[in-house]
Formats: C-alpha cells, sequence, structure tokens
C-alpha cells in the first residue's frame, strides 16, 4: 500500500485533472455548453472494441467491483442480443452507453463520451500534455479560478460566489484575497448553486478559515490501492479566520461533486446553514481513460467519500438543504435568515432599525406587494425638488435631473427603490 502522503498527491493530481479536462466533461453533458464531438461512424466491429476496453477499466479501478461486473454484463449482454446494431454513429454509441452504466450504477461521475481529434491531441495517454495543461491553466488564470464575485451586503453581510474548487497550489491566492476582503463580516453566504466541484485542497483551504482547531473533513477510499486518504482543515491560513461568522451555503440541482463535499461536510459538522434545493448527487471521485485508436475518452470514478460523522456520503441522493427553496430564491432567503439573526443579536435600536428595514424590503421582494393603480396615481405630484410620476402601471421617484427610479412597494404607503 502506497503512503498516504504519495497517496494524497496522487489524488489531488487526478482531481485537478478531473477539473481540468473539461472537453470530456462536455461531452459527457455536466458542462454548461452546446459544443459537440463531430460526427463518427462505427460499426459492430468497433463497438465490440470499446466495450472490451471500457469493461477492462471498470473491472480494473471502479470502485464498486461487483457492480463493474454487472455493468459490463448488462453491455454486453444488450450487444449479444443487437440491441446497438442500428447505432451507426460513435457520439450517439457513447451516449447510449453512459446511460446502460449509469442505469445499473446511478453513478452520475461515470460516463463514456467520443473524442475528437483537437481533443486527443490534448492528451499523452491518459493526462494532458505539458502544452495542454499550461493552456488550461491559462484558462483558469483569465477566468479568476472561477471566483466571480466577492461582496458586502448592507447589514454587514459578506456574499461570495465561486463556480468550482480548483487546485489551492494555482488558486490558492485568489481565493485568500477573497475571504480576506470579507474577513470582517458578521454573516457571509457562500454561493455554489452554480459550481460542478473540483480539488479537494481547495475545498481544504476555504474550510480552515472556519474552524480554529484542526477538523477532520472527509476521507476517501481508494479501490486499487485499498487505501484510506484523510483530508483535514489546516491550523494557519493567510489572514485572520472567521470562526464565529454565520454561514450560509447557498445549492442548486446543479450544485455537484467537490460543491456537495464542502456542503456535506459543514452541514454534518453543523457549521453552516445549508439553503437552497438537493444537490446532484455525486460522491466519487473521478480520473479520466482515454482510448485514442477508438476515439472515445472516459469518466472512471475509483473511490467513494467516507464523512467521519456519518460513515457514508451524498452519493445518489444529494445534499438536503435545511431551508429548502429554489435556487432563484436561495441568496435573498440566505440574506433575510442572516440580518434576521444579526437583528435578534444587535445590542442598540438604530441598528436593528437598519436592519429591520433591510429585512421588510427582502420580504417585499420574496412577496411583492400589489398597491391599486388608482392610489398610485393620487401619489404622482411634484415635491419641491422630488417628483413622483405614474408609468406603465407603476410608481416612479425622480429628483431634478437625477436618475428616475422605480418604487418598489413594501405596504401601500412605504416604498423602496
Amino acid at each position: 500500500m502506497e503512503s498516504i502522503n504519495a497517496g494524497v498527491k496522487r489524488f489531488v493530481l487526478m482531481a485537478l485533472l478531473a477539473v481540468a479536462l473539461i472537453l470530456i466533461a462536455v461531452a459527457l453533458g455536466r458542462a454548461r455548453t452546446t459544443q459537440q464531438p463531430v460526427e463518427q461512424t462505427i460499426d459492430e466491429a468497433m463497438q465490440a472494441e470499446v466495450i472490451d476496453s471500457i469493461s477492462a477499466a471498470l473491472n480494473e479501478v471502479y470502485v464498486f467491483p461487483d457492480v463493474a461486473g454487472e455493468m459490463e454484463g448488462h453491455i454486453r449482454k444488450k450487444f449479444k442480443e443487437k440491441k446497438y446494431s442500428g447505432i451507426k454513429s460513435l457520439r450517439e454509441f457513447t451516449d447510449v452507453l453512459t446511460g446502460d452504466l449509469r442505469d445499473i450504477s446511478h453513478d452520475k461521475h461515470l460516463g463514456v463520451a467520443a473524442m475528437t481529434p483537437e481533443m486527443l491531441e490534448r492528451y499523452s495517454k491518459d493526462e494532458l500534455t505539458p502544452e495542454a495543461r499550461r493552456a488550461e491553466l491559462d484558462r483558469m488564470k483569465y477566468n479568476n479560478y472561477d471566483f466571480v464575485k466577492a461582496e458586502r451586503l448592507k447589514g454587514n453581510v459578506g456574499y461570495l460566489k465561486f463556480n468550482s474548487f480548483q487546485e489551492a497550489a494555482h488558486a490558492g491566492a485568489t481565493a485568500v484575497a477573497a475571504l480576506n476582503f470579507l474577513n470582517h463580516v458578521d454573516a457571509l453566504i457562500i454561493d455554489l448553486r452554480d459550481n460542478g466541484g473540483g480539488n479537494p485542497s481547495m475545498i481544504q483551504l476555504i474550510t480552515s478559515y472556519f474552524f480554529e482547531e484542526s477538523v477532520y473533513l472527509n476521507s476517501f477510499y481508494i479501490r486499487k490501492e485499498d487505501s484510506i486518504q484523510q483530508f483535514w482543515t489546516q491550523e494557519y491560513v493567510p489572514g485572520e479566520k472567521m470562526t464565529d461568522v454565520d454561514l450560509y451555503v447557498l445549492t442548486s440541482n446543479y450544485t455537484f461533486s467537490g460543491a456537495e463535499e464542502f456542503t456535506y461536510n459543514l452541514k454534518n459538522l453543523e457549521r453552516a446553514t445549508i439553503i437552497g434545493e438537493t444537490t446532484g448527487g455525486g460522491a466519487h471521485p473521478v480520473s479520466e481513460r482515454i482510448f485514442p485508436n477508438l476515439m472515445v475518452g472516459m469518466r472512471l470514478p475509483f473511490g467513494r467519500a467516507i464523512n467521519p460523522i456519518t460513515g457514508t456520503n451524498w452519493e445518489g441522493t444529494g445534499v438536503t438543504p435545511h431551508i429548502e427553496v429554489p435556487a432563484d430564491q436561495a441568496l435573498d432567503m440566505a440574506y433575510k435568515e442572516a440580518l434576521n439573526k444579526l437583528k435578534d443579536k444587535a445590542d442598540n435600536e438604530n441598528q436593528k432599525f437598519n436592519l429591520q428595514w433591510s429585512i421588510d424590503g427582502i420580504n417585499a421582494k420574496l412577496s411583492p406587494v400589489k398597491v391599486d393603480a388608482d392610489l398610485l396615481k393620487k401619489y404622482a405630484g411634484v415635491y419641491g425638488p422630488r417628483t413622483l410620476s405614474f408609468e406603465n402601471d407603476g410608481l416612479y421617484y425622480q429628483r431634478e435631473n437625477r436618475k428616475k427610479m422605480k418604487m418598489i412597494p413594501m405596504a401601500d404607503d412605504l416604498f423602496r427603490f
């Protein structure tokens, strides 16, 4: 059995590949894009070669050996019964194979995809070429390592949105900058609604800001080596920790893989309130297997997560939120929850008033108030330098030559902009 340090190094490398190899993810449908491989014809002899190759990979690596055998038996039976004989497109064949494999395994990380010559040029065996890796790192840097927004909202509530957990060796400085910018907030909302997963090293880094001492987060069982790899928070982080900050994590049914681990860890450690939709349900780390002679690539789960508290993981079930709301309402709901909690802890009336005003505004957004048009028309008029005008069934406010703003009702005689 290899050492834990060597195993972790190997796993982190594989996790980086799982994030970086977006072209395979595109072909398998996890990435949000319309790109499709070029059509390539296929005959029954080539179908048999594809089935032989992916069956060998499954039996060698797939996390559950018995399930690997069941999947092989299932697709070989369908091939023998000529269920694939009418398929002439490689892309269609790999799509059908992916569905057949998932019918047995129910594993959303597992998949087979047709690859274009351009995709294959990026690989040396099962890894990106050095040139392709540099290009991928340049792409990640250009996209700010998928960190989208770090913002301080009214009421001293922080908001952080990032759409993947990229390797801390590359993206760590960006994550640290975002967290240090938000270091003095009283509550923090972490938005993972568009986050499809990524690297455990970034999960470690970000989570470390929320615990004073080292905390056992998660383990991965690696089938091929029959080894366990543990992940803990770090006692030291660049900057101050946020151990007393109220945490809220936003989820959707797109939230997947590493983003689910981050959410699942914090939920079971009772460190965050999860708000939104049940997540996608993928708990298996993956590597890539490339068959260049067949122009086929494969995403191959090689391990499973084991949470130290539950003894299990979120595979197939997803992470259930504490507060279940449609994804597009999750931010407003989390912001409202944070403000209510801060108001309960506020020690002066002025602070409570300001927090309540923000809460009322969110309530009006979540449950819009309808005011009769005739009443709104009565409010229209000129009030010194201020003008209220009724337009398009709504009331608008403007002061002199400044920007005109729509007035949003909070009650019959109370409005916000």
